[in-house]
């Protein structure tokens, strides 16, 4: 067995990960159509979502989010576990109470596309980092409404969150 590094190990492990939830993806939508299979995968990642970053809040010990500072904290050890090198996913604090998300490349617009139904496919990647949001207890606004992919519809994917801490 290859002996691997633990970025070696985590890039391996969210790959399988990725491939199961591209499967169960495709699967789903033969069994259900989009629409359903839209539903459903949005409902499953808002739910998972928010026990995984309790998780992450148990595991380092993390408080409350109180402060920006707590919020920027816990966002770069979530994603520093859950994000891999090849998902080109990019966090930012470009000012104070202000998360810019970005991806230069989208795994998941990609898998959409080779199946067909990019025009209908409802995107979940920011429901995940919602369902943190919400079960953190953490009001936020976002720059703008989510409807369909905006790798698709926009040619690039990005969005803000504002928040309203008082530190």
């Amino acid at each position: 067995m290859k002996s691997m590094d633990n970025n070696e190990l985590k890039e391996l492990l969210i790959k399988c990960w990725m491939t199961h939830d591209g499967m169960w993806f495709y699967h789903c939508l033969q069994e259900c159509g989009i629409e359903k299979t839209n539903k459903i995968n949005k409902a499953a990642v808002k739910s998972m979502s928010k026990i995984e970053i309790k998780r992450i809040q148990k595991f380092y010990e993390i408080g409350n989010i109180e402060t920006f500072q707590d919020l920027q904290n816990i966002m770069d050890k979530a994603l520093n576990v859950f994000k891999a090198d090849f998902m080109e996913f990019k966090h930012t604090f470009p000012a104070k109470n202000q998360v810019h998300c970005e991806m230069s490349k989208c795994w998941a617009y990609d898998g959409i596309l080779r199946m067909g139904v990019i025009d209908n496919y409802q995107c979940a990647i920011f429901t995940r980092i919602e369902g943190w949001f919400e079960a953190l207890g953490i009001n936020y606004n976002a720059s703008s409404k989510l409807n369909g992919c905006l790798m698709h519809t926009n040619g690039k994917c990005s969005r803000d969150y504002i928040f309203n801490f008082k530190d």
